[in-house]
């Protein structure tokens, strides 16, 4: 993303790192302490299995935060996406601790040691351009929606966890020509496809590949007009998706139901800013639309006094950033 000098930036860093992690909560209290001193807003998940989340701030709070991340035991290489947002992405911060950092519901699969091939961004065109080769978005569905690679499949997942029982009613079909099937998988910033990739392996198919870095690391190394992604990207921040570059895209969310919509989607009769869009008005009760109402409402009081957000801390303001980005 290219800032001029008048303009204030802050730092995204979206990060994940499976390595087995042991007393949770010892973890848990001085990263979320470090995150409040030093103003960074997000979320980070803690499991048994490992680190991810996506958090931003300042560029010496998100250095400082990192910092703390690599000291952790197994995260000194870990994988970290940046990205810039001209506004804080983030009303809050969060580090909870759960059973999974992306949740699959395979509790028995090996995300460190055996998972799929990994294919730099570079490398990822003529991968998924081969006709053998079997390309799969793991996403959920209102995320392929909006954009995807050209030819891939879109499982129509609501979920994450509905995809080994996608996979499993599908493989006949992958393998009706009576050879194991060449696959290759991708997602936002490539954590799920450490798991879903680890699944096929654990289901006996070996020639699995997946997108190091995931999209987000895609569009923003391979030039727009070599790119085979069409669409925007989703990203679970207040961006809500992204461009090529980075860039922040065009979709807008929904408070009720945090599905992206388009600029037409805003202009139906049946949105009504965080409360209601075309694609949940049907779905939610007058009492549920009620409690949206009074929740936008009480948002807009705290807007007004300063606040921000209910109950959220004022950010701390980035420095103007130079020409040459950080």
């Amino acid at each position: 993303m290219t800032d001029t000098p008048d303009t204030p930036s802050f730092r995204v860093a979206a990060l994940y790192q499976f390595t087995p992690f042991d007393d949770l909560i010892a973890l848990q209290k001085p990263l979320a302490a470090l995150c409040e001193e030093e103003g960074v807003q997000g979320t980070i998940l803690l499991a048994s299995e490992g680190i991810n989340g996506t958090i931003a701030g300042t560029d010496a709070g998100i250095e400082t935060v990192l910092g703390h991340i690599r000291a952790l035991p197994g995260c000194a290489n870990i994988e970290v996406k940046e990205s810039r947002a001209p506004s804080m992405p983030f009303y809050r911060m969060k580090v909870r601790i759960k059973k999974e950092i992306v949740t699959m519901g395979q509790p028995h699969l090996d995300p460190v040691g055996d998972v799929g091939t990994y294919v730099a961004p570079q490398d990822w065109n003529a991968l998924i351009g081969d006709p053998d080769t079997i390309v799969i978005d793991t996403r959920n569905d209102y995320e392929v929606d909006i954009g995807t690679f050209t030819g891939a499949i879109d499982p129509k997942t609501a979920s994450f966890g509905d995809f080994p029982e996608w996979f499993r009613a599908k493989r006949a079909e992958f393998e009706k020509d009576g050879k194991s099937p060449k696959i290759a998988m991708f997602c936002t910033g490539g954590i799920r496809c450490e798991k879903s990739t680890a699944f096929l392996k654990s289901e006996g198919l070996d020639e699995v590949y997946h997108l190091k870095g995931g999209i987000l690391s895609y569009l923003e190394h391979i030039p727009e007009e070599e790119s085979r992604w069409e669409g925007e990207c989703f990203v679970f921040d207040e961006r809500v998706s992204v461009r090529h570059g980075l860039e922040p895209g065009d979709y807008t969310l929904c408070r009720a139901c945090r599905i992206p919509l388009t600029a037409e989607d805003l202009k139906s009769e049946l949105y009504e800013h965080g409360i209601t869009c075309p694609s949940c008005y049907g779905e939610r009760t007058d009492k549920q639309r009620a409690r949206y109402a009074e929740r936008q409402r009480q948002a807009a009081l705290a807007k007004a006094r300063g606040e921000g957000h209910i109950g959220v801390k004022p950010v701390k303001k980035p420095k103007k950033v130079q020409q040459n980005g950080g």
